[in-house]
């Protein structure tokens, strides 16, 4: 993909770089550990990010070719720059399945969407650990999962049991996570190396 990028996001990237030192890294997988940490401003994604550096590398090439894009909610979609993605949180029909099914809007979302998109799609999780669990659950064969929610409850677990499932996967160890670090790792795959 060909961007402009602002005087102010190369100098953040170079104060990243005097800050941490991940050149050890795949280049895409690179480029998801600084995406991430430059959204968060939290050098700790060095070490609790967890990237399958092969699955990076396909996705990207996936993506390139019209791969579709899910989203768990509409500020992980609105986060996403460069492409639109699914994301089906406000629709009526998710709201109806939840209630009918007892799961949570976010989980209804996800499996509303794998209707539509089937395989070989990149599933986007940044706010909801049950988003993350129905797509583990359904068995969606994804060319990605980027699985970063965050909480206290189930977060955690949810991104382990990801890394357990052996799915593509990037995740973090930890508790953090959002909407912000989960667009920015999806957006490192469509941009490309950082600048």
């Amino acid at each position: 993909m060909n961007r402009q990028v602002h005087p102010i996001e190369v100098e953040s990237f170079r104060i990243l770089r005097s800050r941490v030192d991940l050149g050890h890294l795949p280049p895409l997988s690179r480029a998801v550990a600084e995406r991430v940490i430059h959204a968060s401003a939290d050098l700790d994604y060095a070490t609790d990010l967890v990237i399958d550096d092969t699955a990076v590398t396909a996705a990207a090439a996936g993506l390139a070719d019209g791969a579709p894009i899910v989203a768990d909610v509409a500020m992980v979609a609105s986060g996403i720059t460069a492409r639109p993605s699914v994301c089906r949180i406000a629709e009526e029909n998710t709201a109806r399945l939840a209630r009918a099914t007892g799961i949570t809007r976010s989980a209804a979302a996800v499996r509303s969407a794998f209707s539509e998109v089937g395989p070989g799609a990149v599933w986007v999780v940044g706010c909801a650990p049950t988003a993350l669990e129905e797509i583990i659950a359904r068995g969606v064969d994804p060319l990605l999962v980027i699985g970063l929610p965050v909480g206290f409850v189930g977060a955690a677990e949810s991104k382990a049991a990801l890394r357990e499932s052996g799915l593509p996967q990037v995740s973090n160890v930890s508790e953090k996570g959002g909407s912000a670090v989960a667009a920015a790792a999806l957006n490192a795959l469509l941009y490309g190396p950082t600048p």
